[in-house]
């Protein structure tokens, strides 16, 4: 069954979005959005603090503890995770899968070292690609700022022999923009790989999100501006992809 992710991008106590991941503008409160997306039927909730790896911390915990006392839907949470204390602080406050992007690069044993404690289901490879070129993508860290010279598909191939169990892609080009996925790169990457995708980036109608979620080894989509800026609905989505025979958890 596939599944519909609400993406949360947050920078201290707000929630923000960005095009292109700069030019970040505050949106409202991450815990009332979460909590609308919750009561409208979403599958699950992506945290990514977008400035946690420039500032060298993690301000997720505080916004997860009180998020867990009222969403009941997994949580994913990347940003700034450096070590294994990073990884138990914030599974104690009620993540359940973690995403790991920029400390990977510098140490990719923290992959490994997360899966051997937590579990492999436990440990999501977060990319954040740009195109290079044709049928090219490039890995950004830094919250997508800095380059690293490393191949998309070639990274999700390590990554998945380091253990990680999941990926969490997202176009660079797309973030933000409303302006359709890049189903080049979504089938680009899920075809290299035997982990389940999660696609992010672009989404700005339900067409979209279908066109990026019958993609197979893509698992779910997550959905940002569109879901913030109110261009479909939740149940809009669920129904159009039901219509179009995605087994997907309808709204209740």
């Amino acid at each position: 069954m596939k599944r519909i992710a609400a993406r949360l991008d947050i920078k201290g106590n707000n929630l923000i979005k960005g095009i292109c991941l700069e030019g970040l503008r505050v949106v409202g409160s991450p815990n009332a959005y979460a909590e609308k997306y919750y009561d409208s039927g979403i599958d699950e909730l992506v945290y990514i603090d977008a400035v946690a790896s420039l500032y060298g911390r993690n301000s997720l915990v505080e916004i997860l503890e009180s998020t867990s006392k009222n969403v009941f839907v997994p949580l994913v949470v990347g940003g700034g995770i450096r070590s294994l204390e990073d990884m138990d602080s914030l599974l104690r406050a009620g993540a359940d899968r973690l995403a790991i992007n920029t400390a990977a690069f510098s140490n990719s044993s923290l992959i490994t070292q997360g899966a051997e404690t937590y579990g492999t289901q436990c440990i999501v490879l977060s990319i954040a690609a740009k195109k290079i070129r044709e049928d090219k993508w490039e890995c950004y860290t830094e919250g997508g700022r800095e380059p690293t010279g490393v191949d998309v598909i070639d990274w999700v191939k390590s990554a998945e022999g380091l253990g990680a169990g999941e990926i969490f892609l997202t176009s660079i080009d797309r973030d933000g923009t409303q302006s359709g996925m890049d189903t080049d790169l979504i089938k680009k990457v899920s075809n290299s790989t035997s982990l389940p995708v999660i696609a992010s980036g672009g989404a700005g109608c339900v067409k979209d999100c279908f066109e990026s979620i019958k993609i197979d080894g893509v698992d779910a989509v997550a959905i940002g501006a569109g879901l913030h800026f109110e261009k479909f609905t939740i149940k809009d989505l669920k129904e159009h992809l039901s219509d179009k025979k995605i087994r997907i958890r309808p709204v209740e």
